[in-house]
């Protein structure tokens, strides 16, 4: 990104990212926001510190995308009812979105509501596979996906909601093996699914929502769509 900036910090349309998923996530019903810190990570509090909502949890170690949900251990053993997870760098985030996964969670009462969207472009993103009846069965990352797995247009966006129980129960059983050594919180809803439990997959997310930003080019195309938008 050119900058020496933890990422969700890096402006987009003259404001952090972090700020546009923020307001999303408290216009589509989040009341309680934990946002994980690594890198730089007293500047991202000094950066939200106005927002009461928003509380912080330190990852010391980046260890993977499980691991980091795993710092919050304490939080969610404390909290009874779904957990959403998003990543940070997508201030493409819809309130809509949001207040639609957490209603279909709350009618079908699942142990993960996984978030998906059609993408025209799914090159390097998980694909969502299904059976031939149309539930899910896995989130197949596009480097292990076969040539047939690759022409699947349904991918994963990094969006899930979790019973909090169920999550705590998934992560203690997260492990690291494989090639990069790191936790990922993909690997918690094949974890539920493979003890009998309920995960379903909603196609209920905006094809944008899938522009999170890595490079330059990422935050350009971020920043066109919502002019677009506006």
């Amino acid at each position: 990104m050119k900058s020496d900036l933890p990422k969700v910090l890096v402006e987009v349309a003259g404001r952090p990212m972090i700020e546009y998923l923020l307001e999303a996530l408290r216009a589509g019903g989040v009341d309680q926001i934990l946002v994980v810190v690594g890198y730089r990570g007293p500047l991202v509090r000094q950066t939200l510190e106005n927002y009461p909502d928003v509380a912080f949890v330190e990852q010391t170690e980046q260890l993977g995308t499980g691991h980091a949900v795993m710092m919050c251990r304490e939080q969610l053993a404390a909290h009874m009812g779904s957990v959403l997870i998003v990543a940070g760098d997508s201030p493409l985030t819809q309130a809509d979105s949001v207040r639609t996964l957490l209603d279909q969670f709350d009618r079908q009462q699942p142990a993960c509501l996984i978030g998906t969207a059609k993408s025209e472009d799914p090159a390097g993103l998980g694909r969502i596979v299904r059976d031939a009846d149309g539930k899910f069965q896995a989130v197949v990352e596009h480097k292990d996906a076969t040539a047939e797995q690759r022409q699947i247009t349904e991918v994963n966006m990094s969006t899930y909601v979790f019973a909090a129980g169920e999550l705590l129960h998934a992560l203690d059983r997260l492990t690291n093996d494989n090639i990069q050594q790191e936790y990922y919180i993909t690997d918690c809803p094949g974890i539920l699914k493979s003890e009998g439990k309920t995960v379903l997959a909603e196609c209920v997310l905006q094809p944008c929502e899938a522009l999170s930003i890595n490079t330059i080019e990422d935050l350009a195309a971020v920043e066109a769509e919502m002019k677009r938008q506006a």
